[in-house]
This record gives C-alpha cells, structure tokens and sequence, in this order.
C-alpha cells in the first residue's frame, strides 16, 4: 500500500504541473508524424538540448509549417550553431523556433537574399517587423534541413516564453508515442567530504544494479556515514524511434520523503553551461558518460528542486533508510530504484587521494597565474569550487591543468611574443593541444602589440603555433573555360590545414555572389536561380583568408546562354 500511493503521489504532482499551459494552441510543424531524434532537456556537450529534434525520415526538404499564428520576428544563418533559423512570435506571447533549415518559403527567401545582397554576407541577422512577414498557422515558412551544427537531417524546434527561455514543448500538447520507461544504467554514491564514507571508502562507487520483473531496479544494499549523495545514468526511449534521449523528470526520496528533484521542464541560456557542475564532469571526460548528480553543489541551475537539504543525506551511525529515486518521461512512464543504507562508522579503507600544488584556487576570487613568457588571468566566480590547479610553462607550451575541472565562465590566457622575429608574429596563434597527438586546434586570438591574447572555458593544454600555409581552393563541379547553362548550382571546396577559415569573398565580373558555407564538407555554392550571374563570358573569382591573415584566390572562366 504504501508503494502504491507513493507513485499515486509523485505522478499527480509532475501531471498537474503539465496542464497550465494551452495545450491546442501550437501545432505539429511537419506533416510527419512527430518522432524524435531528441528531446528537451538532453544532456549534450556543455549545454542542455533547448527544444525538440523532430526526425525527418533521414532527408532534407520536408514542409516546416508554422506552429501558429504570428509573424517572422528574427531570422538568423549562421555556419554554425542553429544554421538557418527562423523565430516566429505569436499573439499569446511565446516565440516559437525552427532550426537547422535548408531553405526559406518563396515570400521569406526572398526577403533574406535581398537582405544578404545588401549586406554582402551569407550570415545575417535580421529582424523584421510585425507587418514585414506575418504567417498563419498552418503555412509554410521553410524547408527541413541539416545546416549548422546539425549532425543529420532533422528539424529542431523550440518554444520560448516572454523572457526567452526554452520550456518543454510536450508541455503545450505535442504528443509523441511513448509506453516505455526509462532504462537505468548505472548508480553511484559519493562521500562528499572527508569525514564521510561509502562501504568503507571515501571515493566515489559504482552500486551494484539490479534489473526487477516489474522494470524497477534494487541495488546492493550500502554502508555509510556522514554527507553522501548519490548519482544516475539515465536516458529514455519513445516508441517509433531506437534511439536514446534524455528523460523528463528524476525525484529522490529519503525514508518516503522527497528530497530532491531534477525538473526539465524549463531553463534560461544563461544557466545552460551548468550542465557541467549538474555531471560528474570528471567522469564524463574520462568515459563519455554522464552521471547526474542527484544532490547539489555550488550549482544555481533552475532545474534543480532541492527540497531538502540540497539533496545530501547525512547517514548517522547505526541507522536504517531506504533511499528511492524516481525516474519518469514526459508521459509518467517511470522507473524506481531502491537502496537500503545501513550507517555504519568505520575506518576509511580507500581514502580519497589529496592532490596539493602550489596553486590553489578560490572560486569567488580573481587569481593571475604568471610563467615566462605566459599569463592566465581568472576571474571571480570562474570555477564552482576551490581546487589545486596544475600550472606550467615549457617552450611556449602551457599546461593548465587538465579538462576535468568544470567552469562557470570564461579566463584569459596571454602570450608575450616580443621575443619572435616581426615577420614571424603575424602568424602566430594560440592552439589547444588536442587528441592523443596533441593537435593544434586554433582557439580565437586576439593580438595587442606584443601580446596574444584568447579567451576560454576549457583548461588543458595551450600552445603558440604558427599557420604560414595559404587556404587551399578547388572547383567540385566544373572546369575553367567550361559552358554552364545547364547547371543549377557551382560549387567551390575550401580548407585550411591549421588556423582555419576565417573569411571568403566570391564575385563573377566582380560582382559579389552569394555563396553558402557549408563546414561539414567544406563546400560553397553558389544557386545560378539568384540571377546575378548573365549570359556570355564570366570571370569568377573567390578569395579565401584563414585565421592568421594567409589568403588564396583562385579563377576561372565559364560560359552561360
């Protein structure tokens, strides 16, 4: 009886927070049946997932209908992030958001490509007024694409309140099939100071796990003592698609008690990067796993619920209590597992290891680390907790620390090149070592007189490197002196070894084209419908620049009718 009416209570509390928001308003924007390839509130790499992936049966070109009535109110491509996204705000106040596009409707294409022409840019932002490009629900806005940072074919959409901040849109009715409980796939616990232990250890333990008939889990039963909490590996899975997504909701329970709770339903950007104090953000780097840390830490994320004592239980010795975690997906499918602690004071056989170096950190205080030729500067507030940090200079090659430790926000990192030739410095960047081979992966670098100068979130390994080598440019589908007439598109491919791409510029009789970047294949195309280009002869010309200022510029000449 009383396991039954603890889910009777836990799942009238997630559904009734589901029905305050209009549940018909927002339409389905594909004439597909809404599979996801991911949901909100995924975990992803240093951020959490804004809206949903919706699957567009593996092409591109699908109809992206607008999900209500409003108008255009922000249009943005870019070759990364979002790609070509389109904003649309509507009349009760939300914005809706689609993304990853592979083009506009007649009416917003047109719009855009006389904006870029103006602008002489593929990557604009723009934003339109309230009678510039008003839509219906229902009408057609884009085509399903797979630009930006998109790693297939789909269709990201969002929804976004007054404040901008992305909520769940299975909250205002989308409906995607789902009768499967989320899967388990790993619990730990965590002696969270040094007084504390878990089965007589103070590291982290990985429990034993145990799979029941009724889709429920057990683990090994713990000893413990002190302040612990514990953490999960977790994903969900829908019905018409294979693939694992995130869930919706995790609560924790101490003796029937809720202690904790992990809500997706709704965050700010501002907040996202906390994603990597919500891990085990050492773990993750180590294994690409994720484990969710059910209790908090120096962790303002708004998704976190922590009824009790921040979701850290404090086990006295000889002591008895049943710890619960409830995992559910949107559609209240769920999955229990249960740990019995006992308390138990014991010595510690398996200490914690104590790291000390001569640099320590302090979280809320400005630190500059200095060496040679190399100064890091960090800021209040730069890391969640204090730590001991590995720094060194070698030979221009700096090591701080290793990327285990999680920021909150962005340091500076400084070389001084007075010591190089003038004619060397102009090639000079700063590189992360990445990868076993310690490539040199170019982070963003600013230079002032003699000094270089990046801005980062991500310790590790840091070096001077120098780019001397031009962009590298070759046509894909046609030849110099070549008749086009025929040809829809012309298409260049366009790499760079080291520093890469900064810049390109494309003209035909030195007329600027519009050509779209595509990075994942390094390609620019040019589409011979924006009738820029007449008949007779034509002179194209494209000039690519890297990050350090090389430029290549290749030629040729082709023939329409």
């Amino acid at each position: 009886m009383r396991s039954i009416l603890f889910i009777l209570l836990v799942s009238s509390t997630v559904t009734n927070s589901q029905n305050t928001f209009p549940q018909d308003y927002f339409a389905n924007p594909l004439e597909v049946p809404l599979v996801l390839a991911g949901n909100f509130g995924e975990l992803r790499s240093n951020h959490f997932h804004s809206g949903l992936d919706m699957k567009t049966q593996q092409r591109e070109g699908l109809k992206v209908l607008s999900s209500a009535d409003g108008f255009v109110s922000r249009i943005k491509i870019a070759h990364f992030g979002y790609g070509k996204a389109l904003y649309i705000t509507h009349p009760n106040g939300y914005t809706t958001v689609y993304g990853h596009l592979q083009k506009f409707s007649p009416e917003i294409e047109a719009y855009i490509k006389k904006q870029q022409y103006e602008k002489e840019s593929f990557e604009v932002e723009l934003v339109p007024t309230a009678e510039t490009l008003p839509v219906k629900k229902g009408s057609l806005v884009a085509y399903s694409g797979n630009t930006g940072g998109s790693g297939g074919p789909h269709l990201h959409f969002e929804i976004r309140d007054k404040e901008e901040r992305p909520m769940n849109p299975m909250l205002f009715g989308l409906d995607v099939k789902d009768t499967t409980k989320p899967v388990v796939q790993a619990v730990y616990a965590y002696a969270l100071d040094e007084n504390a232990s878990v089965n007589n250890s103070n590291t982290k333990q990985k429990l034993r796990l145990t799979p029941l008939k009724t889709g429920d889990y057990t683990t090994e039963n713990v000893e413990a003592y002190g302040n612990i909490g514990f953490g999960i590996e977790t994903t969900d899975r829908q019905d018409l698609a294979a693939n694992s997504n995130g869930v919706y909701n995790i609560q924790t329970f101490v003796n029937g008690s809720q202690n904790y709770e992990v809500d997706f339903g709704m965050f700010s950007f501002d907040e996202s990067s906390c994603i990597n104090q919500f891990i085990d953000y050492e773990h993750y780097m180590g294994s690409r796993q994720r484990i969710q840390k059910l209790f908090r830490k120096n962790n303002p994320l708004s998704i976190l619920k922590p009824i009790f004592n921040d979701g850290i239980l404090s086990v006295k010795d000889s002591t008895s209590s049943v710890y619960k975690i409830r995992v559910s997906d949107y559609k209240n499918n769920e999955s229990v597992v249960t740990i019995n602690i006992k308390g138990k004071k014991s010595s510690i056989s398996t200490p914690k290891p104590e790291k000390t170096t001569p640099y320590y950190i302090v979280a809320d205080q400005s630190t500059n680390l200095k060496s040679g030729n190399v100064s890091v500067d960090f800021y209040p507030d730069t890391f969640y907790e204090n730590f001991y940090m590995d720094f060194d200079v070698k030979n221009d090659t700096l090591t701080l620390h290793k990327d285990v430790v999680p920021t909150r926000k962005n340091f500076t990192i400084n070389y001084d090149i007075s010591n190089y030739k003038d004619a060397d410095k102009d090639k000079l960047f700063i590189a992360r070592l990445v990868g076993y081979k310690k490539y040199p992966s170019y982070s963003f670098t600013k230079r002032n007189g003699n000094v270089l100068t990046t801005s980062t979130k991500t310790l590790g390994t840091y070096a001077l490197a120098s780019d001397t080598e031009k962009p590298t440019i070759s046509a894909l589908n046609f030849k110099d002196g070549q008749w086009l007439s025929d040809f829809r598109f012309l298409k260049v491919k366009i790499d760079d070894a080291l520093s890469g791409i900064s810049n390109y510029r494309a003209t035909v009789n030195d007329q600027w084209i519009l050509m779209e970047y595509e990075y994942k294949n390094k390609t620019l195309t040019y589409d011979f419908n924006d009738n820029v280009v007449g008949n007779g002869t034509n002179n194209f010309k494209i000039i690519v620049t890297d990050n350090v200022g090389n430029s290549a510029t290749f030629e040729a000449v082709f023939y329409r009718k």
